[in-house]
């Protein structure tokens, strides 16, 4: 079976696929190499998927594809019609991520309130005493904090354990009403929340769901973090929100356009911490996203159902 993997390859992901080679043939291809993606794509009975954009037209060079397996739990960058109309499964891997991004949106939090960018460069700078006595009025403990999670899927559940361990109060919204005590409906979140983190999948309905209403809402030097898709939020109102208020401070490791555009004003901002979509990537989640990988290459191998399969 001929996989073409959508990334590179290091010697962990090598060493993890070399007890499957006598039945396993994959080429790695770097995502924003497309002379190679290109080549081997018409050879290629599966497409290991990351965060690429999959077109129509892409799927249709893919002549002999029988399945596109997302790594990660979003399929929106996968043009699906496209994939069914050609007969292509399509897979994902929802919550093999989670302990990834939750710790990553964890990590986001604490550098914004912690000002971690600012202290990190004024002591590289020989300004890092006296101390900044700002820091008295400004700087929380997350456990005195309330945390609104947007979303309330593996993630978000995840990150809730690990914010309850650290005292936090945490509250959540989701498409309706669970009944658990820590439900709100969003209007509710934004005005009762100090940090709102976004854990959400990029839909009709969710594109642009924080914009200026919603920003304006949240909570006088509130926090915002996202780490689930760049479009959710309204990345004009965002600055305009970080510039005048009500935000203190956003953490974000998604745009709205990836990779991020160097004169996007949101890398101007002193108030935001900054990742490259990566709170997802680690050696874990890479083990994790391997081994239901090729369970699922063996499965279509043996004509087995899918695991995961979205289409």
């Amino acid at each position: 079976m001929k996989v073409l993997a959508h990334f590179p390859v290091g010697p962990r992901v090598r060493e993890q696929l070399a007890p499957h080679a006598d039945w396993l043939d994959v080429r790695f291809c770097a995502e924003d190499d497309d002379d190679t993606f290109y080549a081997e794509l018409p050879h290629a009975d599966v497409l290991w998927h990351v965060l690429r954009p999959l077109s129509a037209d892409d799927v249709a060079k893919g002549e002999r594809l029988r399945l596109i397996h997302k790594f990660g739990a979003g399929v929106n960058t996968i043009a699906l019609d496209a994939a069914s109309m050609q007969g292509v499964a399509v897979a994902n891997m929802p919550g093999a991520n989670a302990p990834s991004v939750a710790e990553g949106a964890l990590l986001l939090m604490l550098a914004t309130l912690r000002q971690l960018p600012r202290l990190d460069r004024e002591i590289r700078a020989g300004r890092g005493w006296p101390t900044d006595q700002s820091l008295g009025d400004t700087v929380r403990d997350i456990g005195s904090c309330t945390v609104g999670l947007v979303g309330y899927g593996n993630i978000a559940k995840a990150l809730e354990r690990i914010l309850l361990a650290m005292g936090a109060a945490v509250l959540h919204t989701s498409t309706r009403d669970d009944g658990t005590s820590g439900w709100r409906n969003l209007d509710d979140l934004l005005t009762s929340s100090d940090i709102v983190s976004l854990h959400l999948p990029l839909t009709e309905t969710s594109a642009g769901m924080l914009d200026v209403e919603a920003l304006s809402r949240m909570k006088p030097g509130s926090v915002l973090v996202n780490t689930s898709r760049g479009a959710v939020v309204d990345e004009a109102a965002l600055v305009e929100a970080l510039r005048h208020g009500p935000l203190g401070a956003a953490g974000l490791d998604v745009f709205a356009q990836e990779p991020v555009s160097l004169d996007n004003p949101l890398l101007t901002l002193p108030n935001v911490v900054l990742t490259p979509h990566v709170t997802w990537f680690t050696a874990d989640t890479m083990t994790r996203y391997l081994d239901h990988a090729i369970d699922n290459c063996r499965r279509l191998k043996d004509g087995l159902p899918l695991a995961d399969r979205v289409r």
